[in-house]
């Protein structure tokens, strides 16, 4: 099939339609159709978000007098006036209802082994480790960092600091001290929740002796360490407390009511230069936002089984944490390699927990595509009815293998893209809508996003242009932490009062939309202005590449001439035939102007953890400059082979 050919190629039946959750919001409210609820969500606020709070039974604890005071501007705009919720009340309330006894947290180790926590089980926990924070000292504002593997304890530390009101500050466990230490001093945390290691491809990491040197740098006052294997190199008598112990002689504290402003989270991201930004969310919006996504974009409701490859330092983690969790359904953890020990591992863990809605990146389906299509044939996929992916635009190639060899044809993919900022959504399927490869669909539910050309004005069909918003909605980050100017100056200063995302995004003449990367990574060939993802997905419809990144340098003649850096497949070599062969594909998909200077083959791509591959530093190393911080990359170990290509 030809990827590109810009086709519906998938449309929902008659039973998805019927079943869908947003389709029971349409009829409630009286609206036939989807286009329809769209409008009426953008133009009318007022009705729409506590239409949603009632549809998806979120508490609060007493009403708002306001729903939004937009007063000081819409970039301090804030939410339910006058009303008390809290985020984590509204996942542990199940503990004490029907659905005491139904699982909450599934979690499977690398090596076999599974715990499942029932809600009234989570509901015991979260209370019993809020208890333990308050022994510790921590008290409502206090921040709390988490430096955990996705196992059950980072589900309830994270609902025992929202419990209390502690603000959240998770971290991705994969960091080395250096890149910790600097998020944990800039959000002044004093207690940090660990564990003594984790499994990751058959081996035992050991995450206690880095955070040992972390709470050294921090200035951390309390490490309370969750035991996964039982042993500790190190133990400081004085710091250190055994998150058993301090459970076992707690008393238990139940979820506070908070103002709906209460901050509960902190989730830092990486910026293209300098030190990382961390987007505060709070109790309210929060909730509102994220059980809004997940119910009416991925249709999760109890009874689903809700997994994605994650970590808790993305925020993917805490959207799931608490979206999965107040729509009552059933998060499934893994802790280690989603193909360890053996390139099924994932597709198995789907058969054996029944996973009904299945989140990967595009750089882990780019990575399981490299496998050969058998690994696939023996598991069980038929419990899957929706299939999601984030982290950056996918290419087509990887769309339709995700479509076609893990859905089977009959599964919407929900492409979704917003970022840490936004809580979470911009742009989304819903299960009722047709799609198209590698579409996005368009906004959001209750969002007034556009694309505005450089003059900013909405772009016209087939022109790309900046990803923007327009008003305001609950999950908006309520500024970067410490840092007003900076905030406003990244999102607010273009245009007035308009949110500038810095995605490229084009929408065709069937209205359906479609990402091109970042804007500050455009690319300006010959005066033509390109996203790299396009040329990327020109150079990854070769059977040959797995996955490509594509980088501008300084060109005499053209501007900027095109860099090509691509992962090929075991069975193909790098050879000049190869090389030219890219090359004509770029030309015949892009033109002449875009014929690369240069094409080579690396072993592996730097990559942030969220799965987003860092094009400014291989930049940096395609001109022979300093590539700059790479804390939050992955595996930096991906730079040496991006300096050394074939």
């Amino acid at each position: 099939m030809d990827h590109s050919s810009g086709q519906v190629v998938w449309t929902p039946s008659r039973q998805q339609i019927e079943r869908a959750n947003v389709t029971r919001l349409m009829r409630r409210h009286g609206i036939e159709t989807f286009e329809e609820l769209r409008a009426r969500s953008v133009a009318d606020p007022e009705w729409f978000w506590p239409a949603v709070v009632d549809d998806l039974d979120i508490a609060f604890t007493s009403p708002w007098t306001r729903l939004v005071d937009i007063s000081r501007g819409p970039q301090w705009a804030t939410w339910f006036e006058g009303a008390t919720v809290n985020a984590a009340y509204n996942v542990t309330r199940h503990g004490s209802g029907s659905r005491a006894e139904s699982a909450a947290v599934v979690w499977e180790g690398e090596d076999g082994s599974t715990t499942t926590l029932s809600y009234a089980d989570l509901k015991r926990s979260t209370a019993q480790a809020a208890g333990a924070l308050a022994q510790l000292g921590v008290t409502q504002g206090d921040t709390v960092g988490l430096y955990l593997p996705m196992i059950p304890e980072a589900v309830i530390a994270f609902l025992a600091c929202a419990s209390i009101g502690a603000v959240v500050v998770p971290l991705f466990s994969g960091f080395a001290s250096e890149a910790a230490v600097v998020r944990l001093r800039d959000a002044g945390v004093t207690v940090l929740v660990t564990a003594d290691g984790y499994l990751r491809r058959g081996r035992v990491q050991d995450l206690k002796s880095t955070a040992d040197r972390v709470a050294v740098g921090a200035g951390i006052q309390k490490v309370l360490v969750v035991s996964r294997f039982g042993r500790c190199a190190t133990w400081d008598p004085q710091r250190d407390v055994a998150w058993d112990e301090a459970l076992d002689r707690a008393q238990p504290i139940d979820p506070v009511p908070l103002p709906a402003e209460t901050p509960m989270l902190i989730a830092y991201t990486s910026g293209t230069t300098g030190r990382p930004k961390g987007s505060v969310h709070v109790h309210g919006g929060w909730v509102v936002k994220v059980a809004e996504e997940l119910a009416y974009q991925f249709d999760v409701g109890p009874g689903d089984r809700f997994h994605w490859v994650t970590d808790m330092g993305w925020i993917v983690g805490a959207w799931m944490t608490i979206g999965v969790g107040t729509l009552g359904a059933t998060l499934v953890l893994y802790e280690g390699s989603p193909d360890h020990p053996e390139p099924d591992r994932l597709w198995r863990l789907v058969e054996r927990h029944g996973v009904t809605v299945l989140g990967v990146s595009p750089t882990l389906i780019r990575s399981l595509r490299a496998h050969d299509d058998h690994w696939l044939n023996g598991p069980d996929l038929s419990s899957v009815r929706i299939l999601g992916t984030t982290g950056e635009p996918i290419d087509p190639s990887s769309w339709w293998w995700l479509f076609d060899q893990v859905g089977g044809g009959r599964c919407p993919v929900i492409n979704i893209s917003g970022g840490t900022e936004v809580g979470v959504c911009f742009l989304s399927p819903h299960p009722v809508n047709p799609l198209k490869i590698a579409s996005v669909h368009g906004p959001v539910l209750g969002l007034d996003v556009d694309i505005f050309d450089t003059s900013g004005r909405s772009a016209e069909v087939g022109q790309m242009g900046e990803l923007v918003c327009r008003g305001v909605w609950p999950g908006m980050t309520r500024g970067l932490w410490r840092d007003a100017d900076r905030y406003l100056k990244t999102y607010w200063a273009r245009w007035d009062d308009v949110w500038v995302h810095g995605d490229w995004a084009v929408r065709d003449e069937d209205g359906f939309w479609f990402l091109h990367g970042r804007s500050d990574d455009t690319l300006n060939v010959a005066g033509k202005r390109v996203g790299p993802a396009e040329v990327e997905a020109a150079l990854t419809a070769h059977d040959a590449v797995i996955e490509a990144a594509v980088v501008g340098v300084p060109d005499p003649v053209r501007g900027e001439a095109l860099c090509c850096y691509c992962v090929i497949a075991p069975d193909h070599g790098p050879t000049d035939v190869l090389r030219a062969e890219l090359a004509d594909l770029v030309v015949q998909r892009m033109g002449k102007p875009f014929r690369p200077r240069m094409v080579r083959f690396v072993t592996a791509l730097p990559k942030t953890r969220s799965a987003k591959v860092v094009r400014r530093a291989i930049r940096a190393i395609a001109m022979g400059e300093d590539p700059g911080d790479i804390s939050t990359l992955e595996d930096p170990g991906a730079l040496s082979a991006v300096r050394n290509p074939s």
